[in-house]
């Protein structure tokens, strides 16, 4: 296991601060998660794989003999990952300067909305709140239909965890070195702030407006979707002058290569009107044939179930299956991480939330 031996006390909730210890502990890292007694009630599904390949401790953090007993553990860990608003740990007794006096060496990972200086540090909020504040969805979405409601958390996931994890992995490799260990401050904003990596350089650099359906990947080129006879959809990314000439021979048209190999504005923008009227023309699943034949940066668009038993994600083994305490077995994303040395091996979430209390503190579940 890469992570082996590595030994993370986790008093992170919901999802960035699980995801990123998962990964952590897919990776091999020992992970143990400390929640409250009654955080089983109204569990989510996303737990069981959120928390899966962890170790579970339930304790009352307001009980001062829990925390003078966590205080003692924390002297055996590298690494502590916690959630809280800027404070919060702090008053329970479980502040960083607090933990470093138990051990020098520590790894402390904080991950808020904010961060834990400035302004916002005291304010909640959400996924949706901090990318619209990191300018991402100033200019994504249309321009007649305003900012896009996406799928997934873009801050708490690729803002907050991917960052924790990287964070976490660059300091014990500093303490490696140097034996020190460190506080680490994740703001979810910031980080999301930081995937602005190409379009934030045309405004700080040439002053250029950031607008909806004016950029070459926000919709100002042919770059995007497009909508089949059927009503379903293509995505095209054919940026670069092979892949535009290969998608202009696959849909029939070479015609309008002039247009698509002009780069002008005025001719993306008819050259779009084209594609919108072509792929009209034909249903979704004669598209995927055509485009199966070609390299020409276009992919469908497919529902989550069809990704589920696309070939791709098959033969990647993105999908496992865990088998639980009681036999059963539960499909989950697979740890995407591939290594010619390591495979993941997974456990199940445990069933009962605090399982570990008596090997781990020697305590009962409250």
């Amino acid at each position: 296991m890469l992570l082996n031996g590595l030994k993370i006390l986790d008093f992170s909730a919901l999802l960035p601060g699980p995801f990123a210890t998962m990964m952590l502990a897919d990776l091999g890292a020992e992970v143990v998660h400390i929640t409250k007694p009654t955080a089983g009630e109204g569990r989510w599904i996303v737990d069981d794989y959120l928390q899966r390949s962890k170790k579970s401790i339930a304790v009352d953090l307001k009980d001062t003999a829990v925390i003078s007993q966590l205080k003692e553990l924390v002297a055996e860990y590298d690494i502590v990952v916690e959630q809280f608003r800027p404070g919060v740990m702090e008053r329970l007794g479980l502040g960083y300067e607090t933990l470093k006096e138990m051990n020098p060496s520590l790894i402390y990972c904080s991950i808020t909305g904010y961060g834990q200086t400035g302004p916002y540090k005291d304010k909640g909020g959400h996924d949706i709140n901090y990318v619209s504040l990191a300018g991402i969805h100033g200019y994504s979405g249309s321009q007649h239909g305003g900012p896009p409601n996406i799928g997934i958390q873009i801050a708490d996931l690729a803002g907050g965890s991917l960052h924790a994890v990287v964070s976490i992995l660059a300091a014990v490799i500093y303490r490696t070195r140097t034996g020190e260990g460190q506080h680490l401050d994740i703001s979810m904003t910031d980080c999301a702030l930081a995937l602005n990596a190409l379009a934030a350089p045309e405004y700080l650099v040439q002053g250029k407006l950031l607008e909806r359906e004016q950029m070459m990947l926000n919709g100002g080129s042919f770059y995007g979707h497009f909508e089949t006879r059927d009503g379903r959809y293509m995505s095209v990314g054919s940026i670069e002058p092979k892949f535009r000439q290969a998608l202009c021979n696959a849909i029939g048209r070479q015609d309008l290569l002039p247009l698509v190999l002009s780069y002008k504005p005025t001719d993306e923008a008819l050259f779009k009107r084209h594609l919108t009227e072509i792929f009209k023309e034909k249903t979704y699943a004669q598209w995927v044939n055509i485009f199966a034949k070609t390299d020409a940066c276009v992919e469908p668009v497919l529902a989550f179930e069809e990704t589920v038993t696309h070939p791709l994600f098959l033969a990647r083994n993105m999908f496992v299956d865990i088998t639980k305490e009681n036999g059963t077995t539960q499909k989950q994303l697979a740890c995407p991480i591939k290594s010619n040395i390591f495979q993941p091996v997974y456990t199940a979430a445990s069933e009962a939330i605090g399982e570990h209390n008596e090997d781990i503190l020697g305590l009962p579940i409250k």
